[in-house]
């Protein structure tokens, strides 16, 4: 765990309960946790997913992996242990983001697994709702994807025996051992995967039952 370093301080409770806010938006906080390779996807599906719950009435957040290291996290490289802390920092973000009552959706490679658990760990303890999604996809798929190129890179570095830590050439994934969802995005369009996770967080009571299921396709008809 991180240590806190900060002394003389305290933690205050607020007058208005995390109840009262999911009843000013109607809805339940909770973050959706979308981890895989680069090239896997995850991305694409978290802002097509987002998109269709706001169509929906629901207010929804992507945390992007890239987006984030452009403000909040710009100070962290790839290195084991600035891995650890980007992920870190990013769950407390999604926490807070799940207690106003916003579905966060966040999209990281997260490649330890030691970092996911302690996220979820985190939401479990503040009684929050998290969905671990592993965003399946083979590795040879993803670099027939390689929209920047990395995985070239990385591949011309490690030849040269200049290996970069680069997530499944030079430096591991460990994929979640019991995810709530799977998506296998090399078989099944962004849409249809939005479709996959919103059935699920149906489910699970996380929302409301919607109409809008045909044929794989999400309807624009709010459910206000």
């Amino acid at each position: 765990m991180t240590e806190i370093r900060a002394t003389n301080i305290t933690w205050h409770e607020g007058h208005v309960k995390r109840e009262d806010r999911e009843k000013l938006l109607a809805q339940n906080g909770a973050t959706i946790w979308f981890t895989g390779l680069s090239g896997a996807g995850k991305s694409t599906i978290a802002f097509t997913l987002e998109h269709a719950l706001v169509e929906r009435g629901q207010l929804a957040y992507v945390l992007d992996g890239d987006n984030v290291r452009h403000g909040l996290n710009k100070n962290l490289g790839f290195t084991a242990a600035d891995r650890e802390e980007n992920i870190r920092r990013i769950g407390e973000v999604a926490r807070l983001f799940a207690d106003t009552g916003v579905i966060s959706l966040t999209s990281f490679i997260s490649p330890y697994r030691k970092d996911r658990d302690r996220v979820r760990q985190l939401h479990r303890e503040a009684g929050l709702p998290f969905i671990e999604i592993l965003v399946d996809v083979p590795i040879e798929v993803c670099e027939t994807r390689d929209p920047k190129g990395l995985y070239k890179k990385a591949r011309a570095a490690l030849a040269a025996g200049k290996g970069i830590g680069f997530t499944g050439v030079d430096d591991p994934y460990e994929p979640p051992l019991s995810p709530e969802i799977v998506i296998h995005n090399d078989r099944i369009t962004p849409q249809e995967a939005a479709v996959q996770v919103i059935r699920y967080m149906e489910s699970q009571g996380l929302l409301p039952g919607l109409k809008w299921i045909s044929d794989g396709v999400i309807s624009n008809e709010s459910r206000r």
